[in-house]
Protein backbone atom coordinates (compact mmCIF):
# COMPACT_ATOMS: atom_id res chain seq x y z
CA UNK A 1 0.00 0.00 0.00
CA UNK A 2 1.39 3.45 -0.63
CA UNK A 3 -1.45 6.06 0.90
CA UNK A 4 -1.58 6.10 4.80
CA UNK A 5 -3.06 9.33 5.44
CA UNK A 6 -6.42 9.27 7.23
CA UNK A 7 -9.31 11.94 5.99
CA UNK A 8 -11.39 13.33 8.42
CA UNK A 9 -15.30 12.86 7.21
CA UNK A 10 -16.07 16.01 8.47
CA UNK A 11 -14.52 17.48 4.58
CA UNK A 12 -17.02 15.49 2.39
CA UNK A 13 -15.45 17.31 -0.76
CA UNK A 14 -11.95 17.10 0.55
CA UNK A 15 -12.64 12.93 0.64
CA UNK A 16 -14.01 12.83 -2.74
CA UNK A 17 -11.83 14.42 -4.28
CA UNK A 18 -8.47 12.28 -2.09
CA UNK A 19 -10.61 9.12 -3.20
CA UNK A 20 -10.72 10.02 -6.50
CA UNK A 21 -7.18 10.22 -6.76
CA UNK A 22 -6.15 7.62 -4.83
CA UNK A 23 -8.87 5.20 -6.90
CA UNK A 24 -6.69 6.65 -10.03
CA UNK A 25 -3.44 5.92 -8.57
CA UNK A 26 -4.71 2.04 -7.29
CA UNK A 27 -5.94 1.91 -10.62
CA UNK A 28 -2.49 2.72 -12.45
CA UNK A 29 -0.73 0.15 -10.04
CA UNK A 30 -3.03 -2.76 -10.37
CA UNK A 31 -2.45 -2.65 -14.13
CA UNK A 32 0.96 -3.93 -13.48
CA UNK A 33 -0.49 -7.05 -11.76
CA UNK A 34 -1.15 -10.34 -12.78
CA UNK A 35 -4.35 -11.84 -11.65
CA UNK A 36 -2.69 -14.12 -8.68
CA UNK A 37 -1.05 -11.26 -7.30
CA UNK A 38 -4.15 -9.41 -6.45
CA UNK A 39 -5.90 -12.57 -5.24
CA UNK A 40 -3.35 -13.03 -2.93
CA UNK A 41 -3.65 -9.29 -1.90
CA UNK A 42 -7.18 -10.00 -1.58
CA UNK A 43 -7.24 -12.29 0.96
CA UNK A 44 -4.76 -11.21 3.02
CA UNK A 45 -7.05 -7.97 3.03
CA UNK A 46 -9.99 -10.19 4.29
CA UNK A 47 -8.19 -12.06 6.69
CA UNK A 48 -6.67 -8.86 8.23
CA UNK A 49 -8.74 -7.37 11.74
CA UNK A 50 -9.02 -3.92 9.89
CA UNK A 51 -11.84 -1.80 10.24
CA UNK A 52 -12.86 1.21 8.07
CA UNK A 53 -14.89 4.32 9.24
CA UNK A 54 -17.81 4.05 10.99
CA UNK A 55 -19.68 4.78 7.88
CA UNK A 56 -18.80 1.50 6.38
CA UNK A 57 -21.69 -1.23 7.19
CA UNK A 58 -20.42 -4.60 7.74
CA UNK A 59 -22.74 -6.31 4.82
CA UNK A 60 -22.51 -6.09 1.42
CA UNK A 61 -19.86 -5.73 -0.87
CA UNK A 62 -16.87 -3.25 0.76
CA UNK A 63 -17.21 -1.07 -2.48
CA UNK A 64 -20.69 -0.17 -1.77
CA UNK A 65 -20.40 0.57 1.99
CA UNK A 66 -18.02 2.87 1.50
CA UNK A 67 -21.06 5.65 0.80
CA UNK A 68 -18.11 9.16 0.53
CA UNK A 69 -16.00 7.16 -2.16
CA UNK A 70 -15.94 9.06 -5.36
CA UNK A 71 -16.08 5.87 -7.42
CA UNK A 72 -19.15 3.28 -6.00
CA UNK A 73 -17.54 0.75 -8.39
CA UNK A 74 -14.21 1.04 -6.96
CA UNK A 75 -11.93 -2.62 -6.05
CA UNK A 76 -10.15 -3.84 -3.21
CA UNK A 77 -6.81 -1.61 -3.81
CA UNK A 78 -9.30 1.72 -3.54
CA UNK A 79 -9.97 0.23 -0.13
CA UNK A 80 -6.49 -0.16 1.11
CA UNK A 81 -6.07 3.21 0.88
CA UNK A 82 -9.00 4.27 3.23
CA UNK A 83 -7.88 1.27 5.47
CA UNK A 84 -7.40 2.25 9.52
CA UNK A 85 -4.51 1.25 11.73
CA UNK A 86 -6.13 -1.85 14.26
CA UNK A 87 -8.30 0.36 17.70
CA UNK A 88 -8.33 -1.04 20.30
CA UNK A 89 -10.36 1.84 22.75
CA UNK A 90 -13.90 1.69 22.65
CA UNK A 91 -16.24 4.49 21.58
CA UNK A 92 -15.73 7.61 19.09
CA UNK A 93 -13.12 7.05 16.95
CA UNK A 94 -10.02 9.72 17.70
CA UNK A 95 -9.31 12.39 15.20
CA UNK A 96 -7.00 14.80 14.26
CA UNK A 97 -8.92 18.33 13.59
CA UNK A 98 -5.81 19.58 12.53
CA UNK A 99 -6.75 21.86 9.20
CA UNK A 100 -3.25 23.93 8.83
CA UNK A 101 -1.25 24.16 5.73
CA UNK A 102 1.10 23.01 7.02
CA UNK A 103 2.89 19.52 7.44
CA UNK A 104 2.80 19.87 11.51
CA UNK A 105 1.66 16.85 12.63
CA UNK A 106 -1.44 16.69 15.13
CA UNK A 107 -1.17 15.50 18.32
CA UNK A 108 -2.74 11.98 19.48
CA UNK A 109 -6.04 13.28 21.69
CA UNK A 110 -6.18 12.10 25.65
CA UNK A 111 -7.98 9.00 26.12
CA UNK A 112 -11.63 9.64 28.38
CA UNK A 113 -10.97 7.91 31.56
CA UNK A 114 -14.29 7.44 33.41
CA UNK A 115 -14.47 7.73 37.57
CA UNK A 116 -17.55 5.44 38.94
CA UNK A 117 -20.01 6.57 41.27
CA UNK A 118 -18.25 4.64 44.83
CA UNK A 119 -14.96 6.21 43.89
CA UNK A 120 -16.21 9.63 43.67
CA UNK A 121 -18.07 9.29 46.82
CA UNK A 122 -14.51 7.38 49.14
CA UNK A 123 -12.76 10.03 47.86
CA UNK A 124 -14.67 12.91 49.24
CA UNK A 125 -15.85 11.42 52.24
CA UNK A 126 -11.99 10.99 53.04
CA UNK A 127 -11.20 14.60 51.78
CA UNK A 128 -13.95 15.70 54.51
CA UNK A 129 -12.20 14.06 57.07
CA UNK A 130 -9.15 14.76 57.04
CA UNK A 131 -9.79 18.27 56.26
CA UNK A 132 -11.93 18.69 59.67
CA UNK A 133 -9.12 16.88 61.89
CA UNK A 134 -6.61 19.80 60.24
CA UNK A 135 -8.81 22.09 60.91
CA UNK A 136 -9.56 20.98 64.69
CA UNK A 137 -5.97 20.07 65.50
CA UNK A 138 -5.06 24.14 64.13
CA UNK A 139 -7.88 24.98 66.78
CA UNK A 140 -6.93 23.30 69.63
CA UNK A 141 -3.18 24.27 69.33
CA UNK A 142 -4.72 28.23 68.38
CA UNK A 143 -6.32 28.02 71.71
CA UNK A 144 -3.97 26.48 73.82
CA UNK A 145 -5.89 22.65 74.35
CA UNK A 146 -2.90 20.80 73.69
CA UNK A 147 -0.75 19.89 76.68
CA UNK A 148 1.87 22.00 77.04
CA UNK A 149 0.69 25.08 75.06
CA UNK A 150 -1.05 28.38 75.83
CA UNK A 151 -3.68 30.48 74.09
CA UNK A 152 -2.61 32.98 71.19
CA UNK A 153 -3.47 36.93 72.29
CA UNK A 154 -3.06 39.74 70.86
CA UNK A 155 -0.18 41.93 72.51
CA UNK A 156 -1.59 44.75 74.19
CA UNK A 157 0.71 48.25 73.05
CA UNK A 158 0.86 51.06 75.89
CA UNK A 159 1.69 54.35 75.81
CA UNK A 160 4.09 55.50 77.02
CA UNK A 161 3.69 56.98 80.71
CA UNK A 162 4.34 60.54 81.37
CA UNK A 163 6.30 61.20 84.64
CA UNK A 164 5.47 64.75 84.73
CA UNK A 165 1.32 64.54 84.97
CA UNK A 166 0.41 63.81 88.45
CA UNK A 167 -1.63 60.56 89.06
CA UNK A 168 -4.96 61.18 90.26
CA UNK A 169 -6.83 57.95 92.41
CA UNK A 170 -10.15 57.71 93.06
CA UNK A 171 -11.78 54.99 95.75
CA UNK A 172 -15.21 55.62 95.83
CA UNK A 173 -15.29 51.85 97.72
CA UNK A 174 -18.30 50.52 95.74
CA UNK A 175 -19.28 51.46 92.11
CA UNK A 176 -22.30 53.79 91.62
CA UNK A 177 -24.58 51.24 90.56
CA UNK A 178 -24.29 49.28 93.50
CA UNK A 179 -24.45 52.44 95.93
CA UNK A 180 -27.80 53.36 93.83
CA UNK A 181 -29.07 49.91 94.06
CA UNK A 182 -28.47 50.07 97.49
CA UNK A 183 -29.75 53.28 98.82
CA UNK A 184 -33.02 52.43 96.65
CA UNK A 185 -33.90 49.08 98.47
CA UNK A 186 -33.61 50.68 101.61
CA UNK A 187 -35.40 54.06 100.75
CA UNK A 188 -38.21 53.08 98.47
CA UNK A 189 -40.25 51.20 101.22
CA UNK A 190 -40.68 54.40 103.20
CA UNK A 191 -41.44 56.81 100.46
CA UNK A 192 -45.21 56.44 99.94
CA UNK A 193 -47.98 57.78 97.41
CA UNK A 194 -50.05 60.19 97.90
CA UNK A 195 -53.60 60.35 95.86
CA UNK A 196 -55.91 64.00 96.14
CA UNK A 197 -59.67 63.35 95.83
CA UNK A 198 -62.17 66.09 96.01
CA UNK A 199 -66.07 65.44 95.94
CA UNK A 200 -68.46 66.35 93.21
CA UNK A 201 -71.69 66.21 91.64
CA UNK A 202 -72.21 63.69 88.56
CA UNK A 203 -74.78 65.83 86.57
CA UNK A 204 -76.28 62.90 85.07
CA UNK A 205 -76.97 60.85 88.34
CA UNK A 206 -77.45 64.04 90.53
CA UNK A 207 -75.38 62.06 93.13
CA UNK A 208 -72.32 63.35 94.88
CA UNK A 209 -69.15 61.79 93.26
CA UNK A 210 -65.26 61.77 94.80
CA UNK A 211 -62.87 62.05 91.97
CA UNK A 212 -59.12 62.55 92.07
CA UNK A 213 -57.80 65.40 91.15
CA UNK A 214 -54.03 64.91 92.23
CA UNK A 215 -50.96 62.51 93.05
CA UNK A 216 -48.06 63.56 95.41
CA UNK A 217 -45.14 62.06 97.24
CA UNK A 218 -45.02 61.47 101.30
CA UNK A 219 -42.19 60.05 103.52
CA UNK A 220 -43.23 57.69 106.66
CA UNK A 221 -41.14 59.43 109.21
CA UNK A 222 -42.24 57.25 112.28
CA UNK A 223 -43.51 54.10 112.49
CA UNK A 224 -46.88 54.56 113.55
CA UNK A 225 -47.86 56.26 110.49
CA UNK A 226 -47.03 59.76 110.34
CA UNK A 227 -46.07 60.86 106.90
CA UNK A 228 -44.24 64.43 105.63
CA UNK A 229 -45.26 65.74 102.77
CA UNK A 230 -45.64 69.04 101.05
CA UNK A 231 -48.83 71.47 101.92
CA UNK A 232 -49.25 72.35 98.03
CA UNK A 233 -49.95 68.66 97.36
CA UNK A 234 -52.91 68.18 99.86
CA UNK A 235 -54.15 71.71 99.42
CA UNK A 236 -57.96 71.77 99.04
CA UNK A 237 -58.58 67.92 99.10
CA UNK A 238 -61.24 66.30 100.44
CA UNK A 239 -60.29 62.98 100.57
CA UNK A 240 -56.49 61.55 100.64
CA UNK A 241 -55.50 58.30 100.02
CA UNK A 242 -51.85 56.73 101.01
CA UNK A 243 -50.20 53.76 99.07
CA UNK A 244 -48.07 52.44 101.28
CA UNK A 245 -46.49 49.33 98.90
CA UNK A 246 -50.00 48.04 97.42
CA UNK A 247 -51.86 48.71 100.37
CA UNK A 248 -54.15 51.93 100.01
CA UNK A 249 -54.70 53.32 103.30
CA UNK A 250 -56.83 56.74 104.40
CA UNK A 251 -55.00 59.29 105.65
CA UNK A 252 -56.03 62.18 107.94
CA UNK A 253 -54.57 65.56 108.62
CA UNK A 254 -52.50 66.21 111.53
CA UNK A 255 -51.16 69.88 110.57
CA UNK A 256 -50.49 71.94 107.85
CA UNK A 257 -48.20 75.09 107.56
CA UNK A 258 -48.80 77.11 104.80
CA UNK A 259 -45.85 79.73 105.39
CA UNK A 260 -43.30 76.62 104.87
CA UNK A 261 -45.00 74.74 102.51
CA UNK A 262 -44.91 71.42 104.50
CA UNK A 263 -47.85 68.99 106.12
CA UNK A 264 -48.00 65.86 108.46
CA UNK A 265 -50.60 63.21 107.64
CA UNK A 266 -51.84 60.15 109.46
CA UNK A 267 -52.29 56.35 108.58
CA UNK A 268 -53.79 53.68 110.61
CA UNK A 269 -51.63 51.09 111.99
CA UNK A 270 -48.13 50.50 112.96
CA UNK A 271 -44.69 49.04 112.20
CA UNK A 272 -44.48 50.97 108.90
CA UNK A 273 -41.03 51.01 107.37
CA UNK A 274 -39.07 54.61 108.20
CA UNK A 275 -36.71 56.34 106.62
CA UNK A 276 -33.27 56.75 108.14
CA UNK A 277 -32.78 60.69 108.85
CA UNK A 278 -29.69 62.49 107.76
CA UNK A 279 -28.52 66.07 108.27
CA UNK A 280 -28.75 68.99 106.03
CA UNK A 281 -26.12 71.16 107.00
CA UNK A 282 -23.29 68.59 106.64
CA UNK A 283 -24.17 68.93 102.60
CA UNK A 284 -21.64 69.76 100.01
CA UNK A 285 -22.21 70.72 96.25
CA UNK A 286 -20.98 67.85 94.29
CA UNK A 287 -22.60 65.10 96.52
CA UNK A 288 -24.29 62.20 95.85
CA UNK A 289 -28.11 62.27 96.21
CA UNK A 290 -31.19 60.64 95.02
CA UNK A 291 -34.70 61.68 94.78
CA UNK A 292 -37.52 59.12 95.05
CA UNK A 293 -41.17 59.84 94.81
CA UNK A 294 -44.38 59.21 92.14
CA UNK A 295 -43.61 61.73 89.31
CA UNK A 296 -46.61 61.71 87.35
CA UNK A 297 -47.86 58.91 89.35
CA UNK A 298 -45.23 56.45 88.92
CA UNK A 299 -44.51 55.14 92.08
CA UNK A 300 -41.69 54.21 93.49
CA UNK A 301 -39.41 55.91 91.09
CA UNK A 302 -36.01 57.03 91.59
CA UNK A 303 -33.32 59.29 90.47
CA UNK A 304 -30.01 59.90 90.47
CA UNK A 305 -27.77 63.47 90.39
CA UNK A 306 -25.65 65.74 92.81
CA UNK A 307 -25.91 68.86 94.95
CA UNK A 308 -25.85 71.52 92.31
CA UNK A 309 -26.12 74.09 94.75
CA UNK A 310 -26.74 75.22 98.60
CA UNK A 311 -28.63 77.49 100.15
CA UNK A 312 -30.63 78.71 97.31
CA UNK A 313 -33.73 81.00 98.64
CA UNK A 314 -37.53 81.44 97.08
CA UNK A 315 -41.02 82.87 97.78
CA UNK A 316 -44.33 81.92 96.05
CA UNK A 317 -47.95 83.66 96.58
CA UNK A 318 -50.52 80.82 98.32
CA UNK A 319 -54.26 81.46 96.89
CA UNK A 320 -55.24 83.01 100.37
CA UNK A 321 -52.35 85.92 100.53
CA UNK A 322 -50.25 83.65 102.05
CA UNK A 323 -46.89 83.81 101.67
CA UNK A 324 -44.70 81.35 101.35
CA UNK A 325 -41.20 81.37 101.80
CA UNK A 326 -38.19 79.22 101.14
CA UNK A 327 -35.11 79.09 103.09
CA UNK A 328 -31.94 77.57 102.15
CA UNK A 329 -33.26 75.34 99.75
CA UNK A 330 -31.50 72.64 98.68
CA UNK A 331 -30.73 72.69 93.94
CA UNK A 332 -30.12 68.64 92.53
CA UNK A 333 -30.14 67.86 88.86
CA UNK A 334 -31.62 64.88 90.02
CA UNK A 335 -34.73 64.90 87.91
CA UNK A 336 -37.61 66.42 89.65
CA UNK A 337 -41.56 66.16 88.13
CA UNK A 338 -44.94 66.93 89.38
CA UNK A 339 -45.75 64.27 91.61
CA UNK A 340 -42.27 64.34 93.25
CA UNK A 341 -43.07 67.08 95.50
CA UNK A 342 -43.17 65.67 99.52
CA UNK A 343 -41.13 63.04 98.14
CA UNK A 344 -37.59 61.97 99.56
CA UNK A 345 -34.09 63.33 98.85
CA UNK A 346 -31.45 61.07 100.38
CA UNK A 347 -27.59 61.24 100.52
CA UNK A 348 -25.42 57.78 99.06
CA UNK A 349 -26.15 56.50 102.69
CA UNK A 350 -29.64 56.30 102.32
CA UNK A 351 -30.38 59.31 104.62
CA UNK A 352 -33.12 61.89 104.13
CA UNK A 353 -31.58 65.03 103.78
CA UNK A 354 -34.36 67.12 101.99
CA UNK A 355 -37.97 66.86 101.20
CA UNK A 356 -38.64 67.16 97.29
CA UNK A 357 -40.74 70.19 97.10
CA UNK A 358 -39.83 72.70 93.53
CA UNK A 359 -39.02 72.73 90.35
CA UNK A 360 -37.56 75.67 87.54
CA UNK A 361 -38.57 74.75 84.06
CA UNK A 362 -39.32 76.53 81.02
CA UNK A 363 -43.17 77.86 80.35
CA UNK A 364 -45.50 74.58 80.35
CA UNK A 365 -46.24 75.30 76.59
CA UNK A 366 -46.51 71.34 76.61
CA UNK A 367 -48.45 70.46 79.61
CA UNK A 368 -47.04 70.58 83.26
CA UNK A 369 -44.09 71.93 83.72
CA UNK A 370 -41.54 69.26 83.70
CA UNK A 371 -37.91 68.25 84.80
CA UNK A 372 -34.88 70.71 83.62
CA UNK A 373 -33.04 69.57 85.87
CA UNK A 374 -33.42 72.40 88.48
CA UNK A 375 -35.59 71.08 91.20
CA UNK A 376 -34.95 71.97 95.01
CA UNK A 377 -35.40 70.40 97.66
CA UNK A 378 -36.18 71.66 102.25
CA UNK A 379 -33.39 71.28 104.27
CA UNK A 380 -34.06 68.36 106.53
CA UNK A 381 -32.98 70.08 109.30
CA UNK A 382 -36.07 72.63 108.70
CA UNK A 383 -37.89 70.21 107.79
CA UNK A 384 -38.03 67.74 111.37
CA UNK A 385 -38.47 70.89 113.20
CA UNK A 386 -41.64 71.88 111.52
CA UNK A 387 -42.91 67.89 111.41
CA UNK A 388 -42.16 67.96 115.21
CA UNK A 389 -44.76 71.06 115.87
CA UNK A 390 -47.43 69.78 113.82
CA UNK A 391 -47.30 66.20 115.71
CA UNK A 392 -47.34 67.78 118.76
CA UNK A 393 -49.75 70.80 118.04
CA UNK A 394 -50.90 70.61 115.37
CA UNK A 395 -49.03 73.80 113.90
CA UNK A 396 -45.93 75.65 113.70
CA UNK A 397 -44.26 78.58 114.33
CA UNK A 398 -41.50 80.54 113.13
CA UNK A 399 -39.09 83.68 113.99
CA UNK A 400 -40.39 86.72 113.36
CA UNK A 401 -38.97 90.62 113.52
CA UNK A 402 -41.89 92.68 112.67
CA UNK A 403 -42.19 94.93 110.24
CA UNK A 404 -43.27 95.41 106.67
CA UNK A 405 -40.89 96.38 103.66
CA UNK A 406 -40.50 96.80 100.23
CA UNK A 407 -37.68 96.20 98.08
CA UNK A 408 -35.37 98.70 97.29
CA UNK A 409 -33.09 98.78 93.73
CA UNK A 410 -30.83 101.24 91.63
CA UNK A 411 -34.00 103.06 89.92
CA UNK A 412 -36.09 103.36 93.39
CA UNK A 413 -33.06 104.41 95.17
CA UNK A 414 -32.46 107.25 92.15
CA UNK A 415 -36.17 108.24 92.14
CA UNK A 416 -36.37 109.08 95.75
CA UNK A 417 -32.94 109.78 96.35
CA UNK A 418 -32.06 107.57 98.75
CA UNK A 419 -28.66 106.88 100.23
CA UNK A 420 -28.12 103.43 99.09
CA UNK A 421 -29.02 101.54 95.98
CA UNK A 422 -30.18 97.93 97.00
CA UNK A 423 -31.79 97.09 100.81
CA UNK A 424 -35.41 96.36 101.86
CA UNK A 425 -37.42 100.11 102.83
CA UNK A 426 -39.18 99.62 106.09
CA UNK A 427 -42.85 100.81 105.50
CA UNK A 428 -44.12 99.73 108.76
CA UNK A 429 -43.21 98.21 112.01
CA UNK A 430 -45.78 96.52 114.50
CA UNK A 431 -45.96 97.82 117.45
CA UNK A 432 -44.34 95.51 120.71
CA UNK A 433 -42.85 93.66 117.77
CA UNK A 434 -39.11 93.05 118.36
CA UNK A 435 -38.23 94.89 115.66
CA UNK A 436 -39.56 98.18 117.41
CA UNK A 437 -38.07 97.26 120.91
CA UNK A 438 -34.54 97.03 119.11
CA UNK A 439 -35.44 100.61 117.71
CA UNK A 440 -35.97 100.29 114.41
CA UNK A 441 -38.21 103.18 112.63
CA UNK A 442 -40.08 103.36 109.68
CA UNK A 443 -38.51 104.81 106.81
CA UNK A 444 -35.01 102.99 107.90
CA UNK A 445 -33.47 100.38 104.69
CA UNK A 446 -32.69 97.36 105.91
CA UNK A 447 -29.21 96.18 103.97
CA UNK A 448 -27.58 93.46 106.36
CA UNK A 449 -28.69 91.10 108.99
CA UNK A 450 -26.59 88.79 110.80
CA UNK A 451 -23.39 89.86 108.22
CA UNK A 452 -26.13 88.40 105.56
CA UNK A 453 -26.95 91.21 102.50
CA UNK A 454 -30.27 92.16 101.73
CA UNK A 455 -31.44 93.30 98.04
CA UNK A 456 -34.85 93.07 98.63
CA UNK A 457 -38.17 91.78 100.73
CA UNK A 458 -37.12 87.72 100.26
CA UNK A 459 -33.46 88.03 101.60
CA UNK A 460 -35.49 89.49 105.15
CA UNK A 461 -37.81 86.50 105.54
CA UNK A 462 -34.96 84.18 104.64
CA UNK A 463 -32.21 85.97 107.22
CA UNK A 464 -34.87 85.34 109.22
CA UNK A 465 -36.32 81.96 109.11
CA UNK A 466 -32.24 80.53 108.90
CA UNK A 467 -32.74 81.60 112.78
CA UNK A 468 -34.55 80.34 115.77
CA UNK A 469 -36.94 82.07 118.20
CA UNK A 470 -35.10 83.63 121.31
CA UNK A 471 -32.00 83.89 118.67
CA UNK A 472 -30.63 87.50 118.72
CA UNK A 473 -29.40 88.51 115.13
CA UNK A 474 -27.56 92.17 114.35
CA UNK A 475 -29.51 94.11 111.53
CA UNK A 476 -27.92 96.53 109.91
CA UNK A 477 -30.28 99.84 108.03
CA UNK A 478 -29.22 102.91 106.72
CA UNK A 479 -30.48 105.88 107.95
CA UNK A 480 -30.46 109.25 106.03
CA UNK A 481 -26.87 109.49 105.81
CA UNK A 482 -25.95 106.96 108.37
CA UNK A 483 -25.86 103.60 108.86
CA UNK A 484 -26.46 102.18 112.38
CA UNK A 485 -26.46 98.18 113.60
CA UNK A 486 -29.69 96.87 115.88
CA UNK A 487 -29.38 93.85 118.08
CA UNK A 488 -32.86 92.01 117.29
CA UNK A 489 -34.08 89.21 119.80
CA UNK A 490 -36.36 87.28 117.33
CA UNK A 491 -39.97 86.72 118.47
CA UNK A 492 -42.34 83.86 117.86
CA UNK A 493 -45.06 84.74 114.74
CA UNK A 494 -47.60 83.18 116.76
CA UNK A 495 -47.60 86.55 119.02
CA UNK A 496 -49.22 88.02 116.14
CA UNK A 497 -51.88 85.56 115.50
Amino acid sequence: MNDDHITPPSDAAHSADGAAETGSANAAAGAGHDPAEQARISAEAQASDWHVHDELEPTGSEGDAIAWMADPDSHLDQIEAHAVAPNTESGPLPVCEYTGDGDEPCEEPAVERRWSSAAVVTSATLGALVGGAIVAALLMWVLGLFPGTEPLRAEQVRPPSRSSSPTITINPGNSMAEVSEAVAAKVVPAVVNVTVTQEGFDPFTGQAVSQEVGNGSGVIIRQDGYVLTNYHVIEGADGIVVTVGVDDKPASVVGVDRSSDLAVLKIEGAGYPVVETGSSKDLRVGQYVMAVGSPFGLEKTVTVGIVSALNRSSQSSGGRNDLTTYTNLIQTDAAINPGNSGGALVDARGRLVGINTLIQSPSGQVGAPQSAGIGFAIPVDFAQDIAGQLIQTGKATHPYIGVSSATVDSYVAQQFGLPVESGALVRFVQPGSPAQVAGIERGDIIIAIAGRDITGVEDVFAAVREHKIGDTVAVEVARADTKRTFDVVLGSDADRQ
